[in-house]
Parts: C-alpha cells; structure tokens; sequence
C-alpha cells in the first residue's frame, strides 16, 4: 500500500505536470498569433529583397532570389530623393511631438490643479471632442487654412498641436498628475513657488512617463499619418513618407512594388527606433494611468 506521503507526491506531480502543459499550450498560442500578426510586416520585408517579377509569384517568406536594387530604385524613383521626404516627415513629427507636450501638459495641469469657473463643464467638453472624428472638422479647418494661405505649407499639421486640439494626452496626463501628491505643491507653495514654477520643478520631472508616452504616441501617428497629409500638402516639394509611398502606386496597373516594398521597410525605421528609446517610459506611462 502506498503512504500518504507518496499519495501527496505523486498528487503534486501530476498537478505539477499540468501546469507545465497548460503554460506550454498558452505559450504556443501566444507565438502563434504573434505570429499572424508579424506576417504581413515579415512578408514586406521578404518582398522588399526579391526581384519585382517574384513578389506575387513566390508566396513564401524565404526569398529564392535576394536583390537590392529596389531599394536604390525607390531611392531615386520620385521627383526627388526620398531623403527629401524623410525630411519632410521629420519636420512634420517633431512640430506634433513638441506641440503636443508644451499645449496639453499646460492643459492638462490647468484641468488637474487648477480651479477655474465651469472647469468640469470644459473637462467634458474636451472628452467629448475625443469622439469627433477627424472628417468632421476636416472641410473647415481647410477653408481656413486656406484663407490663412498655409496649404502647401506644414503650418496646418504642426500649429494645431500647440493648440492642445488632442484631448486624449490631456486626458492622460491629467490622470497622471492626478496620481502626484498635492502635499509637493503645498511644499513649494510655502516656499514662495507659483504655479509656472511648481509645473515646471515639480509637476514635469516627475511627468517623464506621461510625456513620453505622449511623444511617443504622437510620433508613430503623425508619422504614420496620410490623410492630414494628402489634403494640405499637394506640392511634391512639399510630401511627406506616407504620402510618396502612395505615388509609387498607380491605378492603371503598372505600381512599382519592389521600391515601393523597399522605401515602406525603411520608412518603419524611424518608429521603431523612436518606440525602443522610450519602451521604459511608454510602460511605466501606461501602467500608472488611470489608477484613480
């Protein structure tokens, strides 16, 4: 006869033994899925280095034949070197990512700090402009940036940021200062500290997280961004990445995929990058917002 001790073993093992093939089965779904979604961003990069002739004869990620003649092809195939739309889309992203920190941490700090008359009433208003959708506002904000004579020019996707028009940073980050305790701002209140400087010692260092999953955020959707884009700028002079990489397109048949393939790998460059420096903070932004 088997003793308890045995029993319970031999119970702990199988138990054991459960949990190791659950946590593999969860595992192998995970990769899975992973997996799903990483395709169509693997098979880019597989067409980006075949010859244009195999890219939808081969339907295998593992190229058969390797070549990088498209990506000097889609280097020069435009009116201008790509670089020069490189540089556009920096401009672009760098105006947002700025805008965006100065305007909605000052809104945000207003909304978290201050008191101010009807100051719940202009809260929900901004969250409620969180639900506009962008084609709604489009039309007007053309006419008027036509009569300002800004069409071709990036004023139009950079000034509106310094205006706080993105509620949803303002909405986190007053979430975020929310989280800070008011006894610092009592602290530098008594040593004689006003509002700009307890915002700028106090409520911005310990900010960082917040202001970098903004930026962060800011970054990828302004880079990524081709609507906006499209309408306001109509110069080639003046495009940015996403909306060259629609010229390689034409609707008579005869797109250039290879480059087209090879400029989108090299376009994904810059998030990429711009995400891994600010992994740390997105997460810690992320985690910590909303708590209250």
């Amino acid at each position: 006869m088997t003793t308890k001790t045995e029993r319970n073993g031999t119970l702990l093992a199988r138990t054991l033994g459960a949990a190791q093939r659950h946590r593999l089965f969860t595992h192998l779904l995970l990769i899975g899925f992973g997996f799903v979604m990483l395709y169509p961003l693997l098979w880019m990069v597989s067409s980006a280095v075949k010859p244009e002739e195999l890219i939808f004869r081969e339907t295998g990620l593992i190229p058969g034949e390797v070549t990088l003649d498209n990506f000097s092809e889609g280097w020069g195939a435009l009116s201008h070197s790509f670089g020069t739309y490189f540089v556009n889309s920096a401009i672009v992203t760098a105006g947002a990512v700025v805008g965006n920190l100065v305007a909605c941490s000052l809104a945000a700090y207003a909304f978290a700090r201050l008191e101010f008359p009807l100051k719940r009433l202009w809260f929900a208003v901004m969250l409620g402009s969180i639900m506009l959708p962008l084609h709604a506002v489009l039309v007007p904000q053309y006419v008027l940036f036509s009569e300002l004579d800004w069409i071709n020019t990036f004023w139009p996707l950079i000034i509106p940021k310094f205006l706080a028009t993105d509620a949803f940073f303002i909405f986190l980050m007053v979430q975020f200062i929310r989280t800070l305790p008011r006894d610092l701002d009592e602290a530098a209140r008594i040593d004689g500290a006003g509002h700009w400087r307890i915002f700028s010692r106090i409520i911005i260092p310990l900010s960082m997280p917040a202001l970098a999953t903004t930026a962060i955020f800011t970054f990828i959707w302004t880079w990524n961004d081709f609507l906006s884009q499209l309408i306001f700028l109509t110069n080639p002079d003046m495009f940015t990445v996403p909306v060259a990489l629609r010229t390689f397109m034409d609707s008579s048949g005869n797109s250039s995929w290879g480059p087209m393939f090879a400029m989108s790998v090299l376009s994904l460059g810059p998030i990429f990058g711009f995400f891994l420096a600010g992994q740390r903070y997105l997460i810690r932004g992320i985690a910590t917002t909303g708590l209250k």
